[in-house]
């Protein structure tokens, strides 16, 4: 990841992988749910033709405005700010509902956003403790500490961040609150760090799990990954294409979990002979789970936690 005049640069994790599996049709409909900063939206529109189409989605304002710096002159492309929560309704106002011939989804944070120490998403650089996504609405990692209650903290910690210090992270919060603020990612991270045993997982930042649960709430990010899944059996055409690339097990669980029942199919009693057909499966399993390559690890390490997930409606 490179810092180049004050801009972040973007390298896109399994961009191969990602386009194989979406199955580029020149004359096709695609949708970036999470565009970032237009890494694999690019490469999808380098594939498709005069008469293709991209649609883009992303909560986060500078990413609205890097897409319309670098596509606002392309006819085939257009973008929405917002959830990928919300595809259904933008795509039926679109008039392409069920007409969608791949949806790709990158899920979690992206590097300009970690990279960015004033989005607050990152304890390796110092700055304002707010990691929305959408930092122009609702509210920050540091208005919700202020106010929320030890209890929920700890809760949060553990569903999210899967912290097993949670009720001790928790108390340390609401005590060191008590004597000042906390506004800064580096004062939360030596809250954490001061009181967590030594001996912790070697490789991993004794704040890594505290951060990610804050972020994952304050953002709602399982909530609208669950609502967007349920989105896409009325999105997706026949024999379109569903890629979802996941960092963390939280996420890939949902969307494992997803695809395989739309695999199985309709719910029956066990004991009931039926065959595959009555079944009514929706969707088909696309290969197995696909990881970075050693040489895709050596450009960038953090591809090391990457998961993607492909399914393709029947």
């Amino acid at each position: 990841m490179n810092e180049v005049n004050g801009e972040f640069s973007h390298r896109p994790v399994l961009l191969d992988e990602c386009l194989e599996a979406l199955r580029i049709k020149v004359d096709g409909i695609y949708v970036d749910a999470t565009f970032g900063r237009g890494g694999h939206a690019a490469a999808i529109l380098e594939r498709l033709g005069p008469d293709g189409r991209l649609l883009g989605l992303d909560k986060d304002p500078q990413a609205i405005a890097e897409a319309q710096q670098k596509f606002g002159a392309e006819p085939r492309f257009s973008i929405h700010h917002g959830s990928f929560a919300e595809m259904k309704p933008v795509l039926a106002g679109l008039g392409l509902l069920g007409k969608v011939d791949g949806v790709l989804m990158d899920l979690g944070v992206s590097s300009p956003q970690l990279d960015d120490a004033e989005r607050g998403f990152s304890f390796m650089r110092n700055g304002p403790l707010d990691m929305r996504m959408d930092n122009s609405s609702g509210i920050s990692a540091a208005e919700w500490l202020a106010l929320a209650k030890e209890s929920e903290i700890s809760q949060v910690l553990k569903e999210y961040g899967e912290e097993r210090f949670s009720k001790r992270i928790a108390r340390v919060i609401v005590e060191a609150r008590q004597e000042a603020p906390i506004e800064t990612t580096a004062q939360l991270m030596e809250i954490i760090k001061a009181i967590m045993p030594r001996q912790r997982e070697q490789d991993k930042h004794p704040a890594t799990r505290s951060f990610q649960g804050i972020r994952i709430f304050i953002n709602r990010e399982l909530d609208e990954l669950r609502l967007c899944l349920g989105q896409i059996l009325d999105v997706l055409n026949k024999d379109g294409r569903l890629a979802v690339i996941s960092f963390h097990s939280l996420e890939d669980r949902i969307v494992k979990r997803f695809v395989r029942d739309q695999a199985r199919g309709d719910d029956f009693p066990a004991d009931l002979p039926v065959t595959v057909d009555q079944l009514n499966p929706k969707m088909r399993l696309v290969g197995k789970a696909i990881r970075a390559t050693r040489a895709e690890l050596e450009r960038n390490p953090r591809a090391r936690s990457a998961v993607l997930r492909v399914a393709e409606k029947l």
